[in-house]
């Protein structure tokens, strides 16, 4: 079973790897730099060397690099397009570097210019990145809220049929649930999987952000919880987890640090709930 914990790269992208063993996990996500601004990926060498290193020792992989929560695909804004495809392709770059095989990003909102064009602004976006065959971009679920795309499956396989990359995708549990795609009980697992298998494919998920939710189902509010603790609940995750289409996907986890509970303690929960 593949699962982690999204690392921070705190003191140099190697000692993610560390945090990683700490917590028991065997995958994982980064942040090359802040998600809160406009930055490039500043990683020396023997950094990057160490990651790949300790990475290939201690069996964890794959690993997943987040872009900027700053980037906006859809956008009909000239400026900000053209910082996403920026940003994306630095990111893209790093991943290279740290022979990481996915950079995962939201589609960003539309701003008002509708949800058709904003998909193909968000595909018009994509085609302008150089992607190395070993990178793939995958698209995240996204909670919905405001004008924000990628909450409907629709959006999903409208960008994968689209695009002229091969383009991959990770759903989001908490996100998925906040758009009205109910994962509570395992018979709602079985029909949202069952959605997504008819509209994008299991072909295309390549990793997915194991989240409980703090909001009911279609609120579109997007705040993580334990796994078990949320609204999703323990029959929901547990199915989930289980769920057999999913044996061989990543699971990462973007749970919080809070009551004296943090990665370690959710990626144990995920283990368990595997087990029984």
């Amino acid at each position: 079973m593949k699962v982690g914990a999204h690392q921070s790269i705190a003191g140099g992208v190697a000692n993610a790897v560390d945090r990683q063993i700490d917590d028991g996990g065997n995958c994982g996500q980064i942040f090359t730099h802040s998600p809160q601004v406009w930055q490039n990926p500043s990683i020396d060498d023997d950094d990057a060397g160490a990651f790949i290193s300790a990475s290939a020792d201690h069996g964890i992989s794959p690993w997943v690099i987040h872009s900027s929560y700053l980037v906006n695909l859809c956008t009909p804004k000239d400026g900000l397009r053209q910082k996403s495809i920026n940003s994306m392709q630095q990111e893209i770059k790093a991943a290279d570097r740290l022979n990481i095989p996915y950079v995962n990003v939201h589609l960003g909102a539309h701003t008002g210019v509708g949800e058709e064009q904003g998909l193909i602004n968000a595909v018009s976006a994509l085609e302008e990145i150089e992607i190395p065959e070993r990178v793939t971009v995958l698209i995240e679920s996204d909670a919905g809220s405001g004008t924000k795309m990628g909450d409907d499956f629709e959006h999903l396989r409208f960008v994968l049929e689209e695009c002229s990359h091969q383009l991959g995708v990770c759903l989001d549990t908490a996100h998925m649930f906040a758009a009205g795609y109910d994962l509570s009980t395992p018979a709602a697992v079985d029909e949202t999987l069952d959605m997504f298998a008819s509209t994008v494919g299991f072909d295309s998920l390549a990793c997915v952000h194991l989240n409980d939710s703090k909001h009911a189902c279609g609120t579109n509010k997007d705040e993580h919880a334990h796994i078990g603790e949320g609204h999703i609940g323990k029959a929901g995750m547990k199915a989930f987890i289980n769920h057999t289409n999913l044996d061989s996907v990543p699971f990462v986890l973007e749970t919080p640090s809070e009551d004296g509970r943090g990665f370690a303690w959710n990626i144990n929960r995920v283990k368990r709930l595997a087990e029984n």
